[in-house]
């Protein structure tokens, strides 16, 4: 099971082909919108699927549920310390968890910029620039559930003061909030107020059409198949996030995603045999990233072909990604990512105060380590 757009399925696919040509071994992929893994049960996934493709922050619920098999198995130390080594930022450690590793990274991404080349002479590198550019009518912002508050988290660790990813305290201190909620504000004001219901495919889609004047998305998780000429109307180029602090890039909220086995399948050994493959630098470098897939290992990351077809995207973005800010996963924070992200829409909808909306997200992150209870 995977998710259903083009990057996420295609490559599957596709490798899956040359595995069984290899091993004689079939996979059939099947796929669900990104929102369905949030929120269909994770056990019914594992007992229907050998193979599940997952977001790191998943890890703490589908491991307390015993959902998933442990990829560190005897004999193939060799292999992890390779995967770790080449791993894109902290892509291969995000998927660890109380001392195993659950999954394995085949997809990289975080908050980096998008641009259009042809309507600006360079991509905006400090927020000021970008606030600029918004006062033009230039820029989109994805701001629907979860992207505002990965914002959040990516603004606040850019400015040197990241968000905690354990309890039971505050997710972020309240005067880093309000700065940080003030800034979203403001933008957010900017820019056209459909961005609270758009993900980064439809900003994607909005600034690659035919007569787009969108020449800036500064905050937004990578989707290479849009920095490839022909993909649509008009390609767009990817390069690193706008600094707000004075670090540069650094605290991008780290995406991407990982493959994972099921504790329930009856083939687990062939499953595990493919989760190691399809992660190796060969695959993600080759088939993988040739049929639209956004590799998580460094191989492809710095293949001279892999970049030269995507404008650049992967040594555009490098250094946001190896200055990722990986999220909390514990049993309880997908469910307070959904009402916190809300609670963040609401407050910048409706011009609430700063403090009472800080508060609130607070509140919910400290109630979200007793299970159940970051549910509204």
């Amino acid at each position: 099971m995977t998710w259903n757009h083009p990057r996420g399925y295609d490559p599957m696919v596709a490798c899956s082909r040359l595995w069984q040509e290899k091993t004689g071994v079939s996979i059939e992929w099947e796929k669900r919108s990104l929102q369905d893994f949030e929120s269909f049960s994770v056990e019914e996934l594992a007992r229907a699927y050998d193979l599940i493709v997952i977001d790191h922050p998943h890890v703490g619920q589908i491991t307390a549920e015993k959902c998933l098999a442990p990829l560190d198995v005897p004999g193939r130390e060799a292999e992890r310390e390779a995967l770790a080594r080449a791993s894109v930022g902290r892509s291969y450690p995000s998927y660890a968890w109380r001392g195993r590793q659950w999954a394995f990274p085949i997809d990289a991404a975080s908050q980096v910029q998008a641009w259009r080349p042809d309507l600006i002479e360079a991509a905006p590198t400090i927020w000021t620039e970008v606030l600029e550019l918004a006062q033009q009518g230039r820029v989109l912002l994805p701001l629907r559930p979860p992207h505002s508050l990965m914002c959040l988290f990516t603004l606040a660790a850019d400015l040197g003061r990241p968000c905690a990813v354990e309890g039971p305290g505050d997710l972020v201190d309240p005067e880093t909030g309000e700065t940080v909620f003030e800034m979203l504000r403001e933008i957010s004001a900017l820019v056209d107020p459909e961005c609270l219901t758009m993900d980064p495919i439809a900003v994607f889609e909005k600034m690659a059409e035919a007569g787009s004047r969108i020449a800036c998305a500064p905050l937004i998780y990578g989707y290479v198949p849009y920095a490839k000429a022909g993909f649509r109307p008009n390609q767009l180029f990817f390069r690193d996030m706008p600094s707000v602090g004075t670090d540069g890039p650094v605290g991008s909220a780290l995406g991407g995603t990982g493959i994972a086995v099921s504790a329930f399948s009856t083939a687990s050994k062939e499953a595990i045999d493919f989760a190691y493959w399809i992660a190796s630098g060969d695959v993600q470098r080759g088939p993988y990233a040739a049929n639209g897939g956004q590799p998580g290992h460094a191989a492809a990351w710095e293949d001279e072909a892999v970049n030269a077809a995507t404008g650049d995207f992967y040594r555009g973005t490098r250094a946001t990604l190896e200055g990722a800010w990986v999220r909390p996963c514990h049993d309880g924070y997908m469910a307070f990512q959904q009402v916190a992200s809300d609670c963040l829409n609401e407050g910048l909808a409706g011009r609430q105060d700063p403090r009472r909306v800080v508060a609130d997200i607070n509140r919910l992150f400290r109630e979200s380590f007793a299970p159940g209870a970051a549910t509204g």
